[in-house]
């Protein structure tokens, strides 16, 4: 949606972005793997080892908080997706239902929706190996779509190419948000959201503890870093295929809508883009709506010094109080007259709040030589390290100016 909405509004010129906040996102991932490979450890035990329980714990609850953000962003695409769909028509003439009755309807959904997690997350024995064979299928699925939709759409290549050359596209100021008439404005407001999608810093300190759910040892040191690279790499290369692709087709339009988003997609699919993408926008909400809730209940089991496997009890309960309050804030906000899109943009912007404390115990731990030896990070990565650090705490600093704004 993030995706859509940035090639709508920019075309391709933002591609430069997207490919760096890549190259962050791999490097944070691959030192976090690295940590927890060379130090036998997951990151919040080792610095609970070192700086004490305390210090562990405000970084797991800092995490979750950030995996409660997305999970708010999660339950909305799924009301939006369902919205899309009509399930309001099994109660009836749809141009007869109130706005009231329809957030009622969208709000069952997603308590039967997230019911229906919160029993998968208690009944499968094995819950990251289920779940990573089914995320497989839902990428592997969602980028051939998206791939083959591209060579259709015919892209223009040199503006493509000149999209990587990074500059500060038209329209997008890099001042601080303001207050007018029309109300509170923060032109990058999309480029904070699409920092918080693709360089999030949360998921690559999880990393850390997704290789020790694996029982990953030093052995799999170079293996580790393949997977990250590789599971980064996916991630930019879609999001790059679908900017692409909005700003083929949706260039100039508000893509504030699912059903103007979900035209990108005619020019592959005709008549049942529309009903096949909200179908997907179900399966990609879920993808995330699971493994995110997950992360943020084992790392705060984690961070308070309980067993922190997906398997293990604390984990599973946690993970069902990360669903909770995703579901809680979204069913709010469908009470409310907010765009879903604009409120996803919105809570998507939210997780980068976060991400310094984050990215600083990352470089933190990388560069123990009790916990990294002759393996701790290089002047590269400690450069491309503190870049991100960088970038996080400046968008960290706008969100909370837009916070204080909004709440002012």
């Amino acid at each position: 949606m993030i995706n859509s909405n940035v090639g709508a509004k920019y075309g391709y010129e933002l591609l430069w972005l997207l490919l760096l906040t890549g190259v962050l996102m791999g490097t944070y991932t691959t030192t976090a793997a690295r940590i927890g490979v060379v130090g036998g450890a997951t990151p919040c035990t080792l610095v609970a080892d070192r700086l004490g329980r305390p210090a562990a714990a405000i970084i797991s609850i800092n995490l979750c908080l950030i995996c409660a953000a997305f999970q708010f962003s999660n339950n909305l695409a799924v009301a939006a997706a369902a919205d899309t769909l009509g399930i309001a028509r099994l109660f009836g003439n749809p141009q007869d239902v109130t706005e009231h009755t329809k957030s009622l309807i969208n709000s069952a959904v997603l308590l039967l929706f997230n019911l229906a997690i919160i029993t998968l997350t208690f009944t499968l024995r094995h819950v990251y190996r289920a779940l990573e064979r089914i995320m497989k299928v839902m990428v592997a699925v969602i980028l051939i779509c998206f791939l083959v939709n591209l060579f259709i759409v015919r892209p223009n290549l040199p503006a493509v190419l000149k999209g990587l050359i990074p500059h500060v596209p038209e329209g997008i100021s890099l001042g601080l948000p303001s207050r007018s008439e029309a109300g509170i404005a923060d032109p990058m407001l999309l480029v904070a959201s699409l920092l918080g999608t693709t360089f999030s810093v949360a998921a690559a300190f999880y990393q850390g503890n997704l290789v020790r759910e694996k029982g990953w040892t030093i052995r799999e040191y170079n293996r580790s870093i393949g997977d990250s690279i590789g599971g980064v790499t996916v991630l930019t290369g879609v999001s790059a295929i679908i900017m692409i692709t909005s700003g083929t087709v949706l260039r100039g339009q508000q893509a504030n809508d699912i059903s103007v988003v979900a035209t990108q997609l005619r020019p592959l699919l005709g008549a049942t883009a529309h009903v096949l993408f909200c179908v997907g926008l179900f399966a990609v909400a879920m993808n995330p709506f699971v493994i995110n809730a997950m992360i943020g209940g084992s790392i705060l089991a984690d961070g308070i010094g309980k067993p922190a496997r997906l398997s293990d009890p604390w984990s599973r309960r946690l993970t069902v109080l990360v669903l909770l309050i995703g579901m809680a804030v979204a069913m709010i906000v469908l009470h409310t007259p907010v765009k879903k899109v604009d409120a996803i943009i919105f809570g998507q912007a939210l997780t980068v709040v976060g991400n310094p404390l984050m990215a600083a115990a990352i470089l933190w731990l990388a560069n123990q030589k009790d916990i990294m030896g002759d393996r701790r990070n290089s002047i590269v990565l400690n450069l491309l390290g503190g870049l991100g650090l960088l970038v996080v705490v400046l968008m960290a600093m706008r969100v909370l100016f837009l916070l204080a704004l909004r709440l002012s």
